[in-house]
Order: structure tokens, then sequence, then C-alpha cells
């Protein structure tokens, strides 16, 4: 069954999950600051709102790819919101989410968080997923269509879970992209191109999966026997690849910050315990 729903937010994410809806047969009304970026979108059968609040109106379903939960308020601040279910896909941190859903909740709207964990390319694709959460009989309510933009993964009630798990998986992600882009830099310092290293590199980063189980067992247990390799055995490293960066002219500042985390997990007494003891300089102070 076709379900109707606004997508403010014209974005490429934005863009994607249209043409999605679209595909699935879905009507779906469309605005955005740049009214031009709907013009494919219109062209194939999207609903072009001329105000914010028009596209509102138009639907009870109301899914935002936005900037961040700021543009919610710029964008929604004078819109009928009452017995709407906004779905807001935008990223910022739990706490903001809170706020807004708060926000929404005095205009009698209801807010189902989203956290899209693909990039525009794969919306809708296999490997797509949304992390969401919220009241669970409003996301239940909605769970078909939302699905059509990637396989749903329901995290609770909490309003910051979504958010939580996405900018956790966003941190991961951004920063081995950066570990990635540093290591070249490295490299290419003695010439060598980065095509010559890649093969190096991928199999380091498929390697680091074998980490994964000793980690989560590790971090839940509370546990940290430096049987392989201990902190202040990594802590020497971290040091090489400093010196390393220095020696090369490559910027120190990623290579620094996991140095620090050694470093201070050394004074707190973890010296001789596993790698994974550097959560316990990580995780937020009792």
């Amino acid at each position: 069954m076709s379900t109707p729903l606004t997508l403010i937010g014209l974005g490429p994410m934005g863009q994607a999950m249209v043409a999605k809806y679209l595909e699935h047969g879905h009507p779906v009304t469309v605005w955005n600051r740049t009214a031009s970026r709907a013009d494919d979108l219109v062209a194939r059968g999207a609903v072009r709102a001329d105000t914010p609040r028009d596209a509102v109106a138009a639907n009870r379903l109301v899914v935002l790819s936005l900037t961040d939960y700021q543009a919610m308020y710029d964008v929604l601040g004078d819109a009928e919101l009452a017995g709407k279910t906004v779905v807001n896909l935008s990223s910022d941190t739990p706490d903001k989410t809170l706020k807004a859903a708060a926000w929404l909740a005095e205009r009698g709207a209801e807010l189902v968080v989203g956290g899209v964990m693909v990039p525009a390319p794969l919306v809708g694709e296999e490997a797509a997923y949304v992390f969401y959460s919220g009241p669970k009989a409003v996301f239940e309510q909605h769970a078909e269509v939302l699905a059509v933009i990637g396989r749903t993964e329901y995290l609770g009630e909490d309003h910051a879970l979504a958010q939580l798990f996405y900018q956790a998986q966003l941190d991961f992600f951004l920063t081995t992209l950066a570990a990635t882009l540093h290591s070249v830099a490295l490299v290419r310092t003695a010439g060598v191109t980065a095509a010559q290293f890649a093969p190096y590199l991928k199999d380091n980063a498929e390697s680091i999966w074998m980490y994964l189980e000793e980690t989560i067992t590790a971090v839940d247990r509370g546990e940290h026997p430096g049987d392989l390799a201990n902190i202040v055995m990594m802590g020497a490293t971290a040091d090489h690849v400093v010196g390393a960066s220095e020696a090369t002219g490559v910027d120190a500042g990623l290579p620094r910050a996991v140095q620090d985390m050694y470093r201070r997990a050394i004074e707190a007494g973890h010296g001789q315990e596993s790698w994974t003891a550097l959560y316990e300089v990580i995780k937020p102070a009792k």
C-alpha cells in the first residue's frame, strides 16, 4: 500500500530518499530552500510545496533530511505540527535530539529519530540500514514505509539512542578515514605512491576485525589481561608513529591524540594491561 509523506531537505541524501519513495509508489511532497533542487524529482512525480508550512500540511508523516536539528526549528517554526509524526534523519548530538522531542511534543507532534548509515548512492539498497528510536507505537505505524530507504534498526523508546548509535558509527568511520590518509601521507614522503601502499593497507584494515571479539569481551567484563600486547608496549609504538610523523613533516595531530591516551592509561596504572584498557581513560569519569 502506498503511504503519502512529506520530505523536507533535498541535499544528496534527501533526493536519494525521495527517488526511492517514488520508485515504490509513495506520493511525496517536497520542499527545499533552494527550490530548483526539486526540479528533477517533480518531473518524476513529486509534488513541490511552496513553503515548509504547506509541505507539513500536506501529509501526516514528515521526514526531515537537514544539516542539523537547528535547521528543524528554522524550517518548521511556523508550521502547524499537531498530529504529525516527524522523522528527523538529521545529524546532531543526543542532547539536542531530546530537546527537539520536547519541542515537538509541546506542539502536539511525535518525534522519531533516525540515522541513515549509508551514503546517498546506497539509500534503499541491500546494504542500507537506518537506526531509529522514539515511541515504539509511532515507529511501528510507519515502519513499513521507512523500510523503503533501508533496513530499520529500532533501538528503543529513548529518543537519544538512534543519534548516539549514529554518532558512534561516524566516530569509527571518520577516525578510520583520517588514519588511512595519515598512513598514506607517511609513505608518500619517501616517494611511494598510494597505489603501491594500498595492498598492505587493505591487509591491515581487514585484520582489524580479528580484534573485535577481544574488545567486546574486555569492555563488557571490565577485564583487560595484557598477555599479548599491553599498554606500555603499544604506547611505545604510538610514540614511534608520532616520531615518524614529526621527522617526515606529516601532521602529527592524530597520532598525538592516540599517544596521549596511552600515556594517560599508563599514568592511571594500566600499563601492564591489554590495549583495551584504553577504554578506562576514554569512558566518562564516574
